[in-house]
């Protein structure tokens, strides 16, 4: 008899050792890419059956939502048989993950159109909108940031720094919703020179990328003045300052690039969130974008479609944090060493 025969799981160990020793062959920033990546791929699984399971416990015969309370009971049975609805929870899952394999996503039970076709269509608008609102908050908050921490430092200006903060604080508890009412209210219906609802033009984009942008702005600029006050606070600020550097020159050159890391980390984090804001903001003003085909198909149940978005849009923000993490170990190779 053999050793290996002799100890216990040791059909089970070999494998086991052979991942680790390919694993020791990668690169950090290989293992830690290849992690996250492996990370994305069960995430939107564990997404693909929640959703699915999910919107079959909501009660209500999304058949007959569909077809009108009005529409014959035979109809209503045939529609249900040509979805395959009819079919137990399981058989529906099984052709449900089928079907994701060969990229199909259904057809809406509302419209009869494909999944597919109707997220191209209606995703482009969403992610525009969420791009223009991170690049409006990252774009903000870097100056304000700086700004606050500045003024904060020089001990000067007491009233300023609370005012800033408090202002920062009361943008950050205001929910999306209510801050874009508040936004249709005053540009739209008292001052009147911003439309209130619509997508397309540069006016239309205006209020819709403030009310989802505003309260990451203010909570990325807390961000940027808490590291900026650490780092003008260092030896190598100190340093500088000695060598009688130029203000302008020390903040770009010297404390920006140190707190790039922190901005990025909590910026991605709000990336993914904005992504998923872009539901209340479409809904508040009106955009047809995949937020407002979402709502639609909650409120007819329309599973497919239901299913569907919520793929795509778990997807999105999967995929937001691992470009995220992939910048993060370029920049700082400190990050993998973290992460373990």
């Amino acid at each position: 008899m053999t050793t290996t025969e002799l100890r216990p799981g040791a059909s089970t160990q070999a494998p086991l050792q052979r991942l680790r020793s390919l694993r020791g062959r990668l690169s950090p920033r290989t293992d830690f890419a290849i992690r996250r990546i492996g990370r994305l791929v069960v995430g939107l699984l564990v997404v693909v059956l929640a959703a699915f399971f999910l919107v079959h416990l909501v009660p209500g015969d999304p058949v007959r939502a569909a077809l009108g309370p009005t529409a014959p009971a035979s109809l209503v049975e045939a529609t249900r048989v040509s979805l395959g609805l009819d079919l137990p929870l399981p058989q529906q899952l099984l052709n449900y993950l089928s079907g994701l394999l060969r990229g199909d996503l259904g057809t809406s039970i509302q419209s009869g159109l494909s999944v597919g076709d109707t997220i191209a269509a209606r995703f482009p608008t969403t992610l525009t909108l969420a791009a223009l609102g991170f690049l409006v908050a990252v774009i903000g908050a870097l100056p304000i940031g700086m700004g606050a921490a500045l003024v904060a430092r020089t001990g000067r200006g007491r009233t300023l720094n609370g005012g800033i903060s408090g202002f920062l604080g009361i943008l950050i508890a205001i929910p999306d919703f209510v801050l874009s009412v508040g936004l249709i209210a005053l540009c739209s219906i008292w001052l009147g020179f911003l439309p209130p609802a619509g997508w397309g033009d540069a006016d239309n984009a205006v209020l819709p990328v403030l009310g989802l942008s505003l309260g990451a702005m203010a909570y990325l600029s807390r961000i940027v003045q808490v590291e900026m006050i650490a780092v003008l606070d260092s030896t190598y600020i100190a340093t500088a300052r000695a060598k009688r550097l130029p203000q302008r020159l020390i903040l770009l050159r010297h404390a920006l690039p140190n707190i790039i890391t922190a901005t990025l980390t909590v910026g991605g984090l709000l990336l993914s969130g904005l992504v998923a804001g872009t539901v209340i903001i479409e809904t508040v003003f009106a955009i047809p974008g995949a937020g407002t085909t979402l709502v639609s198909a909650v409120g007819t149940k329309d599973y497919p479609m239901i299913q569907g978005m919520v793929l795509v849009y778990a997807g999105m923000v999967l995929a937001v944090n691992l470009v995220v993490d992939l910048i993060l170990i370029t920049i700082d190779p400190r990050t993998t060493i973290a992460e373990g």
